[in-house]
């Protein structure tokens, strides 16, 4: 009797945790696109209602929504009390006009990016200071630091004294003290290496004519050294001559090479997120835009394994497009950018660059007339394998922005 009592016990404990873990899991707030199902992964017993619907039968999960605007939703046990309340951002259906071309960015950081250290005059000012790589440096005796050329002055400005550094970790927002060792050239240095600015070259993906936004790479940019998606305080969009492309093969990626310097800077970046670089479209006739070439923004739901194309520029002022094979599709899938694995068919694609290269990312993928996507990766073992992302995840990110 007393081992059934614990084994009672026991269960009653699991099944309290696996509820308590799938409600503390699930969001708080959700988009979606016009269209799109809800799709919450609930346990039995967790019912979710539009809040201002009181009726059992108003259950929500796995619904299509059609109604735009912000839905607020309770989640409630067994229709009997309120576990958890979730806002639902419902975004219109849009159109774009997808672009395939390459394009530079320069993005700047809030602050002074640390990627690096190294002893000075045989010292480390830096030890025991809690500051570590991709940390960033936002201000040194309360003084707000922009830029590398800032927090140089302030620490030559200390005249070897202790300085007060505030840095933002993974842990949030910290301080530290540091002394500056003075170096044989009468410079006072702390043996941080720090950066506060990176550039790239990509493709443009899509250009939205009712917003004047963009949308590119459908991946971030990451920093060379730290390799953390950079967190900027604002960026360029600018015009890239492209000098060569690289062949890709099997185990050795290929790459589009371009160079931004003397580019005409075309729009502003307002956010690097995981999913891709966006910001707003300032001069649109560097584009070649034309309103015949506007899309739908498909659903997920929409998108079908077989053929479909990608859009491209391989040579300057020539957007070409160029067939391949969508293999996989990943409905779920809304935690990274691998949504569809694809290869590239088309002989003439495969014949210039072996497939996907480097700099290809962001290149938008059409099919039955709509927008879908954007390739994202390459398969370093087969050059013409890679990933793409869901175009409505590009859209979602984007309203994220707005």
């Amino acid at each position: 009797m007393k081992k059934f009592k614990e084994i009672l016990i026991v269960s009653i404990l699991t099944i309290i945790y696996i509820y308590v873990c799938n409600i503390s899991m699930l969001p708080n707030n959700i988009i979606l696109m016009q269209g799109e199902p809800l799709k919450l992964n609930t346990v039995l017993g967790i019912n979710i209602k539009n809040s201002k619907v009181v009726t059992a039968s108003s259950n929500l999960n796995n619904s299509i929504v059609e109604e735009t605007g912000k839905l607020e939703l309770e989640l409630n046990l067994f229709n009997l009390f309120s576990v958890k309340d979730v806002t639902v951002n419902v975004i219109p259906k849009t159109t774009v006009i997808p672009l395939g071309k390459a394009i530079g960015m320069k993005m700047y950081t809030e602050g002074v990016l640390v990627v690096g250290m190294s002893e000075i005059e045989g010292q480390k000012p830096y030890q025991n200071s809690g500051i570590e790589t991709g940390d960033k440096i936002v201000e040194v005796n309360n003084i707000k630091i922009n830029n590398t050329e800032e927090l140089i002055a302030c620490v030559n400005g200390s005249n070897g004294e202790s300085i007060e550094i505030t840095y933002i970790s993974d842990e949030g927002e910290e301080i530290a003290n540091i002394l500056p060792i003075k170096t044989g050239e009468n410079e006072y240095k702390l043996g941080l290496w720090v950066r506060d600015a990176a550039a790239g070259v990509g493709t443009l993906t899509f250009y939205e004519p009712s917003t004047g936004e963009f949308g590119a790479l459908g991946h971030g940019i990451n920093d060379v050294d730290t390799y953390q998606l950079i967190d900027i305080a604002n960026g360029e969009l600018v015009t890239t001559n492209i000098v060569d492309i690289v062949k890709g093969e099997n185990g050795t990626p290929g790459e589009i090479r371009g160079v931004i310097d003397g580019g005409a800077t075309i729009g502003s970046i307002s956010k690097n997120t995981s999913y891709g670089v966006y910001g707003k479209v300032l001069d649109t006739s560097r584009l070649n835009l034309s309103k015949n070439n506007e899309l739908e923004v498909a659903n997920r739901s929409e998108i079908t394994t077989g053929k479909a194309e990608i859009m491209c520029e391989l040579e300057n002022g020539k957007i070409e497009k160029y067939e391949i094979e969508i293999q996989k599709i990943f409905l779920e899938n809304n935690q990274d950018n691998k949504s569809m694995l694809i290869k590239v068919t088309d002989d003439e694609l495969i014949e210039k660059t072996g497939g996907i290269i480097q700099g290809m990312s962001g290149a938008p993928i059409i099919q039955n007339g709509k927008f879908i996507g954007a390739v994202t990766h390459v398969l370093v073992n087969d050059s013409k394998m890679g990933y793409a992302v869901f175009g409505d995840i590009m859209i979602k990110q984007m309203r994220e922005v707005s």
